[in-house]
């Protein structure tokens, strides 16, 4: 007995999208942000006193994150260490799989960012585990 595969519907709008914003007049805000815009710097859409969503911000985020459950950060509520090697494993493989999802549709800087995140906090964790 055979199975039917499910089909697999592709949504093409993207391409019509795209041959509009070819042919548009150029906006007054940018689709990415300047390397050296100030970090909390809201935009016009963003709640006052939150900062923008930016990339570079969710990787620090959750490099901040990874840190803490190292050890090498204070925990915020408690302003101790309190290492949690599972997590701290957990929040480098999460950051592995961004940066291969996103390979390619990175500006330079981004890549760069994640990679060398990536590279520090690997350290880290094998120092900590002794290379396991």
């Amino acid at each position: 007995m055979m199975v039917d595969e499910p089909r697999k519907r592709v949504d093409e709008s993207w391409k019509e999208q795209v041959e509009r914003e070819k042919h548009a007049p150029p906006s007054k805000e940018p689709t990415r942000e300047p390397a050296g815009q100030p970090v909390g710097e809201p935009r016009g859409d963003a709640e006052p006193g939150m900062p923008q969503a930016r990339f570079d911000l969710f990787v620090s985020g959750l490099a901040m994150e990874a840190l803490i459950a190292l050890g090498d950060a204070p925990h915020p509520q408690t302003r101790k260490a309190m290492p949690n090697l599972p997590q701290a494993r957990y929040l480098i493989d999460l950051l592995g799989v961004l940066e291969e999802k996103t390979r390619g549709n990175l500006s330079v800087d981004e890549e760069r960012l994640l990679k060398d995140t990536l590279y520090q906090l690997r350290m880290r964790y094998l120092a900590k585990t002794g290379g396991s």
